[in-house]
């Protein structure tokens, strides 16, 4: 499986209907918080928007409302994957995509057969607060050289300025979160990382 070298995380399904129309080809839903009703509207809302302009939506931990709602991709944690039945997403044809942040969790997650592994955090990040040190490009070497050709995606603090290196480092995607939501232009960072990541594939 071949990943989009940019991999978008929205916190709500709004974000998706400005964003995407960017070029914006790989989504993750991280919502959190939420009532189940509302988080079944937006993960429905969520996946017709994806629909329409042809990307790939990545449903984070809630894998029962994926399968649920005829979803094709889930993202979990390692707290998630500990508390999931990964027989039955697999039953229910998704993909499944796991973060890892030590060895411990890299064995963790191979074990799941995963269709790709995320790293993080490769640099300081502000999106939440982390036990884990920032990686370093050292280390994203290191892990793609472990899952071979499993999709390795690379997160946390990442920039325009970092996203090639992380690339080159052996990522297959980088994931990006604060960048663009925080960004006083959404939609015009949105399109320099699609411009600035699809010119290294």
């Amino acid at each position: 499986m071949k990943l989009d070298p940019f991999y978008l995380i929205v916190d709500r399904a709004s974000w998706l209907p400005r964003l995407l129309p960017q070029g914006v080809k790989l989504v993750q839903l991280r919502a959190k918080d939420m009532e189940e009703a509302q988080l079944r509207t937006e993960i429905a809302t969520a996946r017709e928007v994806c629909a329409r302009y042809g990307a790939q939506l990545v449903v984070n931990d809630h894998w029962q409302l994926a399968i649920d709602l005829g979803c094709d991709f889930v993202h979990l944690g390692q707290e998630d994957l500990a508390d999931a039945d990964v027989a039955a997403i697999k039953r229910a044809g998704l993909r499944l995509g796991l973060s890892t942040h030590d060895e411990a969790e890299l064995e963790l997650a191979l074990m799941a057969q995963p269709d790709y592994v995320a790293l993080g955090p490769v640099y300081p990040t502000i999106l939440k607060k982390m036990r884990w040190a920032p990686q370093g490009l050292e280390r994203v070497s290191a892990w793609k050289k472990r899952v071979g050709d499993l999709p390795l995606v690379g997160i946390g603090g990442l920039t325009i300025e970092r996203a090639q290196g992380v690339l080159n480092a052996g990522a297959d995607s980088v994931a990006v979160v604060t960048d663009v939501l925080l960004n006083a232009d959404p939609e015009a960072r949105a399109r320099e990382w699609v411009l600035a990541t699809r010119e290294t594939v």
